[in-house]
């Protein structure tokens, strides 16, 4: 009787243990699940249409929350023409970058963030450049070098905020530091300007958004309560 007995409240020990595990791990999983995907634009990239005469373009921008991990996506559109010695430069292209972003506010209720993050960036142009230049003999003499489908590639390191400012309107800002261009251009024009990156002056370089979302909520996120 007593062996029996002894065995019901093992069985009934383990069925209790088996459920609390089964209950957090399913608490886990749904911490990490998404609770919104947010879409938007870069206002500084369409405001720069307006002020800057050489350039041409457009960004869009996503992400999506896992915790406190974002998954975020841009594309975007760049092309620019201007002179320079009084040579004319242009290029046309479009780019990608795709990263995590980790947010440090993880106990806001409103879901801000103040997030440090990396991106990988891939860009596909084509380039051209018209050489003027004055030959002692005949005078003025116009060249022309091309660059087609090119393709490059960088890394970033990110920083910036999120904030809710009125329902399902958020605003931000995203700081970039840019490094480890690498292209691979086939003729004797090498690249000036890359679509995302910027100039290829220097080896390294800075770049500022500020972006307007619009959030979609998927799920209903549970609070969190505050430790001890």
């Amino acid at each position: 009787m007593r062996s029996f007995i002894s065995i019901s409240l093992l069985l009934l020990a383990l069925s209790v243990h088996g459920q609390k595990l089964k209950s957090d791990s399913t608490k886990a999983i749904e911490k990490y699940l998404p609770t919104g995907i947010r879409g938007g634009i870069d206002a500084l990239a369409l405001a720069r249409n307006f002020y800057d005469e050489s350039f041409n373009g457009w960004e869009i921008n996503g992400d999506v929350d896992f915790y406190r991990y974002y998954l975020a996506v841009d594309y975007g559109y760049w092309a620019r023409d201007f002179t320079d010695n009084g040579n004319i430069y242009a290029n046309d292209g479009t780019y990608f970058r795709v990263g995590v972003d980790v947010n440090f506010l993880t106990k806001d209720p409103e879901k801000n963030m103040f997030f440090i993050g990396a991106r990988y960036g891939h860009s596909t142009f084509s380039e051209d450049l018209e050489i003027e230049t004055i030959d002692p003999i005949w005078g003025p003499v116009s060249s022309s070098q091309r660059n087609s489908n090119v393709n490059a590639s960088w890394y970033e390191l990110t920083t910036g905020i999120r904030v809710k400012m009125w329902k399902m309107i958020w605003m931000g800002y995203t700081a970039r530091f840019k490094f480890a261009l690498n292209t691979n251009e086939k003729g004797n024009l090498m690249p000036s300007d890359v679509p995302g990156f910027g100039s290829t002056y220097n080896p390294s370089t800075w770049g500022f958004n500020y972006q307007i979302f619009v959030r979609i909520p998927v799920r209903r996120a549970q609070s969190i309560p505050p430790e001890k």
